[in-house]
């Protein structure tokens, strides 16, 4: 595309359709600038677009299109096509920072994250101006242009907050320090200095506390890995002046607003998050200045107020407190009764109670509150940080806090019971107190591990909890509801089994709660209790024990999934997954009602499908239903083709790309199910596998693999007699597939099975040609991965067409081929093959080549006989060698980037381990025994004169066990 303005204007009117409401005309539109992307210059139009454009609603989008595109397109990934080409990716590095700066701060903020994203990959080899650039900038004195170079900074340096140590990071990171911490101390002074100038002008000040919030988060940035030298000579500069910036109070920074947190809120909590970081890792030389910090922190939580708009501020407070008071040499601050009773009243106990936003969040807004709630991205609520808070406490006064809090307890309590319809929220606190109280250390998966001894949770359970969740009506304080079953769920260890039992109906009865808050917690905690183990790692309630409750579990969950706000709830599906899985058989009955709901559903997301958890939920369920009920009636796999075949052709049609590669996996399923034919509507699908489109994302190659590994197994014959013509589409999929080191594997998962199930004759044409590509790939590029997936390939083909068929093949492509695989590869190589079928197959093929392969007795290969038979006795008895070279280094298929969705497996649509030598040979050691007694009554004398001279004393000794647990000898 050329850089001219028919094209701007085209590209104009393109952006101005993807904005459109009516999908009839967004969709093409997406479609169009999609297929153009890849032109040279398409990123440059878009830059000229957001410079030049009238238009602000285009110059929006093209920086919003621009990032995106640069987020899906930068990267170069190994094996795949540069998608920008280098002439673009210069240009824009030229000009991207001097556009940003100059842009209005909507779009700069676009252009800022679209700088980090390059610089992620580009700094600092590819980009080592981009720094300079940067800081060059800060002598501009103009605000707008400085805070576009610290926002930008911020975005590129924030990943060192999480990123792993090593070399390469220390290497950047003292780069960056070298030129930017002194320019960074030396902006944060004037910009301090700037703000007692102008503490009369809030325009002024708003736009330098913007400045001070952004230093304040690349301090944090840059100090988490480690303290740098630098700000531990300048720690005086900047913690006398974050000391100064918590304890400082402007009338013209306070805002009105309630919900929403001002500039100096903002930064008071940056500044705790700051000090939290240095009392936690640098707590020597920060010995100095934590009582003053402590002092202001303190102050500013008992004079915070309630309003939603300080959240952050006092849950980052009470998160600076929590860390302090865990370290064992500021145990004397916290020490006193008085100084533990004041923390516990004036800052843990207000700040745990129930707040009229939180009732608002609880009923309008339902979804944010359950992620905060349930899934601990809850890190900046108030609730979260105190209870961090009794956690820390309870770490040196475990006791005096108990006792403290267990006075507290009782008395909300009491208030609840003297009147609960008013007075509910003082029991929701009681709850969360005791919970906090009692957690002493807590995970995702099993819930609390580690209970306070001094609070009796089954008691309280009993006593308080049940009693709420057995009243009549399920919609009745649906706070408090939700709070028991949240407790059911955080202490199902430490509740006994038979108050869990008690509980289960009581949690099916709450899936019709109308609370989404409610019904989505009993759906969760159900789940979980599912999930649990007893005895002999099977799962602690049993079917048996659920078997009075199936009908109404399964009609209550599928119920909950018609509530309004819940029809793709995924913690409801993720419930009806568990279900299927805990009960196996006992839902046959209910299967034909479950599948249709289930497809309805299907059919329904499929048209724009947006919650990918609910949606992965939904796949494993159908394929639940599919493996029971076929385990214990084969027959019935053709009523869910039935069911199924129409949602999943129409998927197919109109090329959802998120559901591709489950309905993929789920046909694996059912034709792996069919006995030994294909049925007709599979192969009328065939031709359409092997379309080189469907092969191009990288979402789709496992399960389409897989997908035609199960035609290959169930109707090998029918292909060939059918559909020989596809063969070579189908050695095509093997080609590409072949040629990428990150999907290699695949296209030999797919070459073994066309070698194990094809009849010889369809694919003998072809052999020699494989045979040719897979050397080439070999001489261009040979990985580890490579030469393992390559072993296998060659034993099976061994086994399945001889040793002499190989020797043959190889020495046709070149005279003496064959030594040379042997001696290169197989020997030296073989110890890497790694997975128990995997090393079966070599271990028959190399018997195979030792003793029904005559060119091995008499001819020059004879001088690999013993060295090849030493490498098989290695890889039965020697560990695996699971070295990797240094330079190899693996992309997973995971990390390569674009926006193809990556493939998910379905856990229940695994396919068993299919053993091709199983029902040949059991045990390879005793195979080698008897075959070499064979090959030795064929030419007595010389297997054992070969033996004897030059097998290893160690090898010879394994060998005789083997002879031996054959009962066999060699002549």
């Amino acid at each position: 595309m050329e850089l001219s303005d028919a094209n701007l204007q085209t590209l104009t009117e393109y952006l101005k359709k993807t904005l459109d409401p009516d999908p009839a005309i967004r969709r093409p539109a997406e479609k169009f600038l999609e297929s153009v992307e890849g032109s040279q210059n398409y990123p440059l139009l878009l830059l000229t677009l957001l410079e030049k454009s009238q238009e602000n609603v285009i110059k929006v989008c093209a920086s919003v299109t621009f990032k995106n595109y640069i987020k899906r397109n930068w990267r170069i990934v190994e094996d795949e096509p540069n998608k920008i080409c280098e002439s673009d990716r210069i240009a824009i590095k030229a000009s991207i920072v001097p556009l940003m700066l100059s842009s209005p701060e909507q779009i700069q903020k676009q252009l800022s994250d679209a700088i980090s994203i390059i610089g992620r990959e580009d700094f600092p080899q590819k980009w080592p101006d981009l720094l300079t650039e940067m800081v060059n900038r800060f002598q501009s004195g103009d605000f707008h242009v400085i805070n576009g170079v610290l926002r930008t900074a911020h975005s590129l340096f924030k990943r060192y907050r999480h990123e792993f140590k090593s070399n390469e990071l220390w290497t950047e990171i003292k780069l960056v320090l070298d030129a930017f911490a002194l320019p960074l101390t030396n902006l944060f002074k004037a910009t301090i200095e700037l703000c007692s100038t102008h503490a009369n002008d809030a325009s002024a000040l708003k736009v330098l506390f913007s400045s001070l919030i952004l230093i304040a988060k690349l301090f944090y940035s840059l100090n988490f890995q480690d303290l740098p030298e630098f700000f531990e000579d300048n720690m005086e500069t900047w913690m006398t002046n974050f000391h100064s910036l918590l304890t400082l109070d402007n009338k013209l920074l306070q805002t009105d607003d309630e919900e929403e947190a001002g500039l100096l809120e903002l930064l008071k909590s940056q500044i705790c998050d700051n000090a939290a970081l240095y009392a936690q890792k640098y707590d020597e030389e920060f010995q100095p200045y934590l009582p003053r910090f402590v002092t202001a922190i303190w102050n500013l939580l008992v004079t915070t107020g309630q309003e939603v708009k300080y959240d952050l501020l006092v849950s980052n407070a009470i998160q600076f407190l929590a860390s302090v008071c865990e370290r064992p040499h500021y145990k004397h601050l916290f020490e006193d009764q008085n100084t533990l009773t004041s923390i516990c009243e004036k800052v843990i106990v207000p700040n745990m109670e129930f707040r009229a936003a939180d009732e608002e969040a609880f009923e309008d807004n339902s979804e944010e509150y359950i992620r905060r709630d349930l899934e601990g991205s809850d890190i900046d609520t108030r609730r979260r940080a105190a209870c961090d808070l009794v956690r820390g406490l309870c770490k040196f006064f475990e006791g005096p806090v108990t006792g403290i809090f267990s006075g507290y307890v009782n008395s909300m309590l009491q208030e609840y019971a003297k009147n609960p319809s008013v007075n509910w929220k003082h029991k929701d606190a009681a709850i969360y107190l005791v919970t906090s109280l009692a957690s002493k250390a807590q995970t995702q998966k099993h819930g609390i591990t580690q209970a306070n001894e001094l609070v009796n949770l089954t008691e309280f359970f009993v006593n308080h909890i049940q009693p709420d969740l057995k009243s009549a009506t399920v919609n009745e304080f649906p706070v408090l509801k939700a709070d028991g079953i949240k407790y059911i769920m955080i202490f199902r260890n430490q509740v006994p089994k038979e108050q869990l039992l008690v509980s289960i109906p009581l949690l099916i009865n709450h899936l019709q709660a109308e609370s989404i808050v409610v019904h989505t917690y009993a759906a969760h905690a159900l789940e979980r209790l599912f999930t649990m183990r007893g005895t002999n790692n099977a799962t602690l309630i049993t079917a048996a024990e659920m078997a009075p409750f199936v009908e109404v579990l399964l009609t209550n969950l599928f119920k909950a999934l018609t509530l309004p706000g819940s029809s793709e709830n995924e913690y409801i599906m993720k419930a009806i997954m568990r279900s299927f899985s805990l009960l196996q058989e006992s839902i046959i009955p209910y299967i034909p009602s479950v599948i249709t709901q289930l497809t309805q559903k299907l059919l329904a997301v499929s048209k724009n499908p947006s919650k990918p958890h609910f949606n992965h939920y939904m796949f494993e369920s159908i394929c639940l239903s599919i493996r029971i009920t076929c385990k214990a009636n084969p027959e019935s796999v053709g009523s869910f083709e039935e069911a199924l075949f129409l949602v999943f052709t129409e998927i197919l049609q109109n090329d959802v790309q998120e559901f591709i590669p489950y309905v993929f996996q789920v046909m694996s399923l059912l034709l792996e199910m069919h006995k030994n034919e294909i049925p007709s509507s599979y192969m009328a699908l065939f031709p359409h596998l092997l379309q080189p489109v469907l092969w191009e994302r990288t979402g789709n190659i496992p399960p389409l693999v897989r997908l035609l590994q199960a035609y290959l197994e169930r109707g090998a014959s029918t292909i060939a007699s059918a559909a020989a013509d596809k063969i070579p589409g189908l050695l095509g999929v093997f080609q590409k597939l072949i040629a990428s080191k990150a999907n290699d594997h695949q296209g030999f998962y797919l070459l073994n099975s066309i070698i194990e199930h094809m009849p010889p004759e369809s694919v003998d044409q072809y052999r020699k040609q494989i045979f040719i590509l897979l050397f080439q790939r070999l001489q261009n590029s040979k990985t580890t991965k490579f030469i393992k997936s390559f072993l296998v390939f060659i034993n099976l083909y061994c086994v399945r067409y001889g040793a002499l068929a190989l020797q043959e093949i190889f020495d046709s492509i070149q005279p003496k081929m064959f030594g040379m695989v042997l001696e290169k590869i197989i020997i030296p190589e073989i110890q890497k093959v790694s997975g128990q079928v995997e090393k079966k197959i070599c271990a028959v093929g190399i018997t195979k080549i030792l003793t029904e392969c005559p060119p091995m007795m008499d001819t020059e290969y004879t001088k690999l006989w013993i060295p090849l038979l030493q490498a098989l006795i290695g890889l039965f008895e020697l560990p695996e060698d699971d070295t990797i070279p240094d330079e190899e280094h693996f992309i997973d298929i995971e990390d390569t980037p674009g926006y193809q969705t990556a493939f998910s497996q379905l856990a229940f649509a695994g396919k068993k381990e299919h053993d091709p030598v199983g029902q040949m040979v059991n045990n390879p050691r005793i195979h080698l025994a008897q075959s070499l007694h064979k090959l030795s009554t064929a030419c007595p004398g010389r297997v054992l004169s070969m033996l004897s001279t030059s097998l290893n004393a160690e090898a010879l000794q394994y060998l005789q066990g083997y002879l031996q647990a054959a009962s066999v000898s060699l002549l």
